[in-house]
């Protein structure tokens, strides 16, 4: 027997067991267990993959599952060890889309669960995509980059291979996701305002920061995945980084 479903249970499913394994990513009382940050083409992983290793290194969290949805996007998601509202699972994944992904225009990032009542949650997967007849799918981190222009599966993913790939995942300890949504919370009120320069006729547009002195981190990471900042800038930004 596959231990996909056990899996899935395991990280993601709030609902009451019996139900369709989609339904019960959003419980009766509109609680839910994983939070997914989608970015959509043409944005690719490497914008994803700040979030990725982000979440560990800077929120000291743990690995979030890589998936493609199988049709637009890429995804992270975010398993819980308690079921929490949606609508504070929604403000977490704002605050991760505000942190990391802000140099990506909103209309390219989907946050689930939905904040509007009910619920949304996304597709689960893996599973077919009707419309596209490809499916999606959890994968490995080493392969996530490989999907950025084809972010689906063209077969189906053996079960035994996405149950292995969230087998090593934990989830989110209850502390520690309060503890990583206040941090996140806290920078973003203390943050410099960034903005991009208006870019005239011919010449490439460049970032600056009101206040870059108080965050440089941040203006550094910016100016480096900033693809409209001449690639010498962006390399020496990465090297001041390092």
């Amino acid at each position: 027997m596959s231990r996909l479903p056990t899996e899935l249970d395991r990280l993601y499913l709030a609902g009451p067991a019996g139900a369709p394994a989609q339904a019960r990513l959003v419980d009766d009382a509109g609680a839910v267990r994983a939070i997914v940050l989608e970015v959509v083409q043409p944005t690719n992983w490497d914008a994803l993959s700040e979030v990725w290793q982000g979440v560990q290194v800077e929120l000291e969290l743990p690995a979030p599952a890589i998936a493609v949805s199988g049709r637009d996007g890429l995804q992270l998601w975010f398993s819980l060890e308690a079921a929490i509202p949606a609508s504070r699972a929604h403000a977490f994944a704002e605050a991760l889309r505000d942190r990391f992904l802000a140099h990506v225009p909103e209309t390219r990032v989907r946050l689930w669960p939905t904040s509007g009542q009910p619920p949304r949650h996304a597709a689960l997967a893996p599973a077919l995509q009707d419309d596209s007849g490809n499916w999606s799918a959890f994968v490995a981190p080493d392969l996530a980059a490989i999907f950025s222009e084809t972010p689906w599966l063209d077969v189906e993913p053996g079960d035994e291979g996405q149950a292995a790939l969230l087998r090593a995942l934990q989830p989110i300890k209850p502390a520690a996701f309060d503890a990583a949504l206040a941090g996140m919370r806290a920078t973003a009120r203390h943050a410099p305002a960034v903005a991009v320069a208006p870019t005239p006729a011919g010449e490439a547009g460049a970032v600056v920061a009101s206040d870059g002195a108080n965050d440089p981190r941040r203006f550094l990471l910016r100016v480096m995945n900033d693809e409209t900042v001449p690639m010498g800038l962006r390399i020496e930004a990465a090297k001041a980084l390092l």
